[in-house]
């Protein structure tokens, strides 16, 4: 999670820089919009936009389930949210076993079918209990250990958000991720798996600093008791009172010179956001940097000392939210660097290398054909 695309190149992550020589790394790789947690890490694994897989946002709402919130347990095992078929739901459809150490969508059923094995999120459970699970699910016989396997890392996210890419304490994060990396390969090796397992190392989003001084206080514009702000920053949902659209988008549209606003089906093509019934009738967009907030959140901030730290979700196409992509194994090319590539592609390149029929997706196996 938050593992940027240029953090392979930092001192900490030797591990991830030798898999990459033995294999292929992507200059970045593309989120889609927008560049958040749960919309990108369903993404890389059913291969479609949010639009079209349903989790357009960490928090959302929809007309019939309620409020979709990623700290809720109970949301995250009701299968209506999700929608798209997953790689382990392709696996498990086909005949072959997946197993997942978190991801999200793994913790319920989809189409009525879910992971063999799977594990109930804990946000603080030790790296070392996810990646020892991982290599026991391995050792099983061939004839019934899992085919594909998530693991899920947050230590990279968790610290960007608090310091910053570029402080010492994400240097630490991403040594920590990197022995993880390292344990498992080494484990692999132990088990006389090397030629057998692909690894593909993937994150979600990167991460850019923010400050107290880049806010966007919506309420300097719109009457916030008017309206419901469904999720904030740097990606506004917002839904007005019924016949109340109009007068918030003209409120707001043009108002700021870092804020772009736009009705639902005039978001920009490019970010494949338009139709989902779970997008709001405005969504407004901060540019890189600036923080959408109200003057309540202002309040706390300065109450707290809080001055700055970092985020994502701003436009996909900026490279300081590409994502990092390296894969190595027997399926996969030696020592090669391909240009960035959007990550809807990941599932077409997943299905092809487990000898899966993929399902319809908005991916293509040639965009990353050099991969293989």
């Amino acid at each position: 999670d938050g593992f940027r695309w240029d953090y392979v190149d930092r001192p900490g992550a030797v591990r991830i820089r030798e898999l990459a020589a033995r294999g292929v790394r992507a200059e970045r790789l593309i989120p889609v919009f927008p560049s958040k947690t749960y919309p990108n890490h369903y993404s890389i694994v059913t291969g479609l936009t949010p639009d079209r897989h349903g989790i357009v946002a960490n928090t959302m709402r929809d007309s019939v389930l309620g409020t979709f919130r990623n700290s809720d347990s109970i949301a995250q095992s009701e299968p209506r949210w999700w929608t798209g078929e997953p790689i382990w739901v392709t696996a498990e459809k086909q005949g072959r076993r997946a197993a997942s150490f978190f991801w999200p969508g793994s913790e319920t059923t989809i189409d009525g079918v879910g992971p063999t094995w799977w594990k109930r999120y804990r946000h603080t459970l030790p790296n070392a209990v996810r990646v020892a699970q991982v290599l026991d699910w391995l050792a099983l016989p061939a004839d019934s250990a899992p085919a594909l396997i998530t693991l899920y890392l947050s230590d990279t996210d968790d610290i960007g958000h608090a310091a910053g890419p570029l402080a010492a304490a994400t240097d630490s994060a991403i040594a920590r991720v990197d022995s993880v990396v390292g344990t498992l390969v080494d484990g692999i090796a132990r088990l006389g798996l090397t030629d057998v397992v692909n690894i593909i190392i993937v994150a979600d989003h990167g991460m850019t600093e923010i400050s107290a001084d880049r806010a966007i206080v919506l309420d300097d514009y719109i009457d916030l008791k008017r309206v419901d702000v469904v999720d904030w920053t740097p990606v506004a949902a917002i839904a007005p009172r019924a016949g109340d659209e109009e007068r918030v988008y003209r409120a707001l549209h043009g108002k700021h010179p870092h804020l772009q606003v736009f009705r639902k089906g005039e978001v920009p093509e490019r970010w494949h956001f338009n139709t989902n019934p779970r997008i709001t009738p405005i969504v407004a967009v901060a540019d890189e940097g600036w923080t959408i907030t109200s003057r309540a959140q202002v309040e706390r901030w300065r109450a707290a000392g809080w001055t700055a730290g970092a985020t994502h979700g701003y436009d996909p196409e900026l490279v300081s939210m590409g994502a990092v992509f390296v894969a190595a194994g027997p399926g996969i090319a030696q020592g090669k660097v391909v240009p960035p590539f959007r990550n809807v592609h990941v599932y077409p390149l997943m299905a092809e290398l487990l000898g899966l029929r993929p399902a319809r997706t908005e991916g293509s196996l040639d965009s990353v054909r050099a991969v293989l």
